[in-house]
């Protein structure tokens, strides 16, 4: 499985988690208009409609390598779809090769050459030129990206110097909104862990997993059963242990209004050229979670939270906006974190089922505002807590999203259990032989399930076109907590 470096956090999700990648989408703005769209020299097929807001839609599988390109501030320079491809990247340099892929068994050339079936011709492609690529040999992530200069043809296609762009240049005045399913079997997992199971299901009974594994169509399921240290003192019956599965139904929440045009909403580009910037935005990762797991024996904890984590996986999934691939960038990382005083032993299970949505949606008024919603029931399975001290142990997922390899959203959802005990052990032994001891012990004890959803807006979602972020923006933290169980002892 292709392993890729963890991106600076989310888990969302998460994964994460998560999962860590959400979303309760902006309601953009009513106006309307096409993305811009290339002259005819850019082998156009698909164009924008200009009259209806752009759909937003999981690009299907034969549009894996589709490009749009727009020609911003020419006549007929709105987004459309292309024959042009990305026929290589260096993010290096931020030199690409444009090409064009000759079909049937002969096709001319620029220059009236005949080429082979399937060979590449030259791109047709020019300085101001603005492209957006599907994920392409060396640029994973997809590419956005602005023509600065043509360097040259090559026998791959045109050789070009490009340099950042953002999504306004692209979608204009636009509208699109939508809320896209991840498929799950286009993860990639990093397993951290010996004993990390991973679990699919997707339409057509495409199953993947241990023989057994109920997963719903459309959710990824991640299962870990590990040992963990166990406290300096405590019994060998006290070996600690956690275990359980992290369940998730993952879609990406994505919309963009245009029409902002007025100078606090303009925004300057890499290259110095002003853009208006959308009216409305939002980025963000949601889904449906499940989690079943529990906490055994005595850990070694500390006051300070130590996190282990056990999964990590990564997906490219391809948005279509009316003619337009955007590549969004899902990194999810499963874990589990544990924390106490290293006293108390405790035998718990918990299930916990409900959605969550992180995310950031902008406004012309308010600019970048966090959006951080989770909805959680739970049922403890067993609870036991022996011994006075306390332990909190959390199963979650951490998420990021982002666009072309920018990452915008970081989320952090957390469900744990955490357990309490209070109490006192008196002895008394009598002096002379045969006299027996005397103990008696009272006191409480308490446990109590919650979840912690939290993350930050990063300053790469100005890649919608709006004003910079100059620090990144907290989410602020979701804390909820209900009691689980409780008694005397």
């Amino acid at each position: 499985m292709r392993k890729r470096p963890s991106r600076a956090l989310v888990p969302a999700l998460a994964a994460s988690a998560l999962f860590l990648a959400v979303g309760c989408s902006a309601d953009p703005g009513q106006s309307s208009a096409a993305a811009r769209t290339p002259d005819a020299g850019a082998s156009a097929t698909t164009t924008a409609n200009s009259d209806q807001p752009l759909a937003v839609a999981a690009a299907p599988a034969a549009a894996a390598t589709s490009t749009a390109v727009a020609r911003p501030g020419t006549a007929g320079g709105k987004a459309r779809k292309t024959s042009l491809k990305v026929k290589s990247y260096d993010s290096h340099t931020r030199r690409a090769v444009i090409s064009t892929v000759a079909k049937g068994t002969s096709s001319p050339s620029p220059t009236g050459t005949p080429t082979p079936a399937g060979t590449a011709t030259p791109g047709r492609t020019a300085v101001g030129d603005v492209i957006a690529s599907a994920p392409a040999p060396g640029a994973p992530d997809g590419l956005l990206a602005k023509v600065t200069k043509v360097i040259g043809e090559t026998t791959d296609g045109t050789e070009v110097q490009t340099a950042p762009t953002t999504l306004d240049t692209l979608l204009g005045d636009g509208d699109a909104k939508g809320t896209v399913p991840v498929d799950p079997a286009s993860f990639d997992v990093e397993r951290l862990l010996p004993d990390v199971k991973v679990s699919w299901a997707k339409t057509g009974d495409i199953h993947s997993g241990p023989e057994g594994t109920k997963v719903p169509l459309g959710s990824l399921r991640v299962d870990v059963a590990t040992k963990v240290a166990t406290a300096e003192g405590a019994p060998a019956s006290a070996d600690a242990s956690v275990s359980g599965f992290v369940q998730v139904k993952p879609e990406v929440d994505f919309s963009y209004g245009g029409g902002a045009s007025t100078a606090s909403t303009a925004s300057t580009a890499s290259d110095g050229s002003t853009a208006s910037g959308p009216g409305a935005a939002y980025l963000g990762v949601s889904g449906d979670w499940t989690s079943q797991w529990a906490l055994k024996g005595r850990a070694g904890a500390t006051a300070k939270p130590v996190r282990l984590p056990f999964a990590k996986l990564h997906a490219d999934p391809v948005l279509q906006v009316g003619p337009i691939p955007v590549v969004v960038n899902l990194d999810l990382t499963c874990y589990f974190e544990i924390s106490g005083d290293g006293r108390v032993t405790v035998d718990v299970e918990q299930d916990l089922k409900g959605d969550f949505k992180a995310g950031g949606t902008f406004g012309t008024a308010a600019g970048w505002t966090p959006v951080n919603e989770s909805h959680m029931d739970s049922s403890p399975v067993r609870t036991s807590v022996t011994t006075a001290g306390s332990v909190k142990a959390a199963l979650g997922a951490q998420a990021t999203v982002g666009l072309y390899g920018a990452v915008g959203v970081t989320a952090d959802l957390a469900p744990y259990l955490r357990g309490e005990a209070a109490g006192t052990v008196a002895a008394t032994t009598p002096v002379g032989s045969g006299a027996k001891s005397d103990v008696a012990a009272s006191g409480s004890w308490a446990l109590y399930g919650g979840l912690d959803l939290s993350g930050t807006l990063q300053i790469q979602l100005a890649i919608f076109g709006t004003p910079v972020i100059q620090h990144a923006i907290p989410l602020g933290t979701l804390h909820r907590e209900w009691k689980l169980a409780d008694g005397k002892m």
